[in-house]
């Protein structure tokens, strides 16, 4: 890539399907394999040319801000606080003036784990000419009424969206990743001050010009939208099915593990594959079978956890939050 391009990590969202882990730090921070999520998409995104890149942030924006605004990931980052929540468009188009007129740009998701091969991406919505390019995956056909389903054509055009179709209906087994390629003149369909969405007002318009190009990801991609993709998703590093860089992995004769900086007492039994983070209190005679175990969180003496993320004790108000949550996932201990 001769040029540089600049890229956008939406992350405003509250993501409520991920509560109660989400009401202590917002998703782009999620912890996968001890590393947070954004971390593992900023490094991705240095690593193809990109070095300067904003976010739109709106809950839990500090925290966000606070660990980018001077990270050693080689990336320069920008933010903008949203103070209410703008679409999906209107949240890009609040972040215009990071952008150069007439270039192209890179927009992800920032609750996505994914090794997709964005340069190519690049490579083919330069040569398409299109105004969008959008990263499209394969699923089995059983999940696309989970999905925003594409439709494409022999020059892989889109020809049509279908937005979580029932099975009988698809037309393609081709699902939105949420890694997009635009070119400038995407801003002249997203009005200012207004709230704006891809799916529902921009990619109509850009449909019927026929100016949205897709790109296939065959790399690895998960939506990190619920507790149990986001389990899955360490399940997926922990058996090579997702490769990113992480802390060595410890084999025991039952399961594995990695740990941050926590003292692993000799009495843990690890079942399945296991992630301790730091600052955490472990007492004895512990069985850990598919946890994930979160910095500072304590696992008392005795106890048996199976397929669970355990973090720290939250705040009465918080508790009080989750107890209407229809997670069965996530624990307090």
């Amino acid at each position: 890539m001769t040029k540089k391009i600049k890229a956008m990590v939406m992350a405003a969202g509250m993501g409520s399907r991920l509560e109660p882990i989400t009401l202590r730090f917002p998703k782009p921070l999620i912890p996968v394999m001890n590393r947070p999520l954004m971390d593992i998409i900023l490094s991705q995104l240095h690593a193809i040319g990109v070095n300067e890149v904003i976010s739109n942030t709106y809950y839990l924006a500090d925290q966000i801000i606070d660990r980018y605004k001077n990270n050693k990931l080689g990336i320069k980052f920008s933010s903008i606080k949203e103070t209410e929540l703008s679409g999906t468009a209107g949240g890009v188009k609040k972040c215009q003036f990071f952008f150069d007129k007439g270039e192209d740009f890179v927009v992800m998701s920032g609750d996505i784990l994914t090794t997709a091969d964005i340069k190519k991406g690049i490579e083919i919505h330069k040569k398409s000419g299109a105004i969008a390019t959008i990263g499209v995956k394969q699923v089995p056909h059983e999940q696309v009424s989970h999905f925003g389903v594409v439709v494409t054509g022999k020059n892989g055009f889109i020809t049509e969206f279908q937005e979580k179709p029932a099975l009988q209906e698809a037309k393609s087994n081709l699902i939105n990743t949420g890694i997009y390629i635009f070119n400038y003149k995407i801003f002249d369909y997203i009005p200012e001050n207004t709230f704006y969405d891809f799916a529902k007002n921009v990619f109509p318009k850009l449909l019927a010009e026929g100016q949205i190009n897709t790109f296939e990801v065959k790399e690895y991609w998960n939506d990190i939208g619920t507790i149990g993709q986001y389990k899955q998703s360490i399940q997926d590093v922990f058996n090579g099915v997702c490769k990113i860089n992480h802390d060595k992995i410890v084999e025991t004769n039952l399961g594995n593990y990695i740990a941050g900086d926590s003292k692993i007492p000799s009495t843990i039994r690890f079942v399945g594959n296991s992630v301790v983070g730091s600052n955490v209190k472990l007492g004895e005679y512990i069985m850990l079978d598919n946890c994930v175990v979160m910095d500072g969180a304590e696992v008392k003496t005795g106890s048996e956890l199976s397929n669970c993320v355990i973090l720290p004790a939250l705040s009465v108000a918080a508790q009080k939050r989750v107890s209407k949550s229809s997670s069965k996932d996530a624990l307090m201990v």
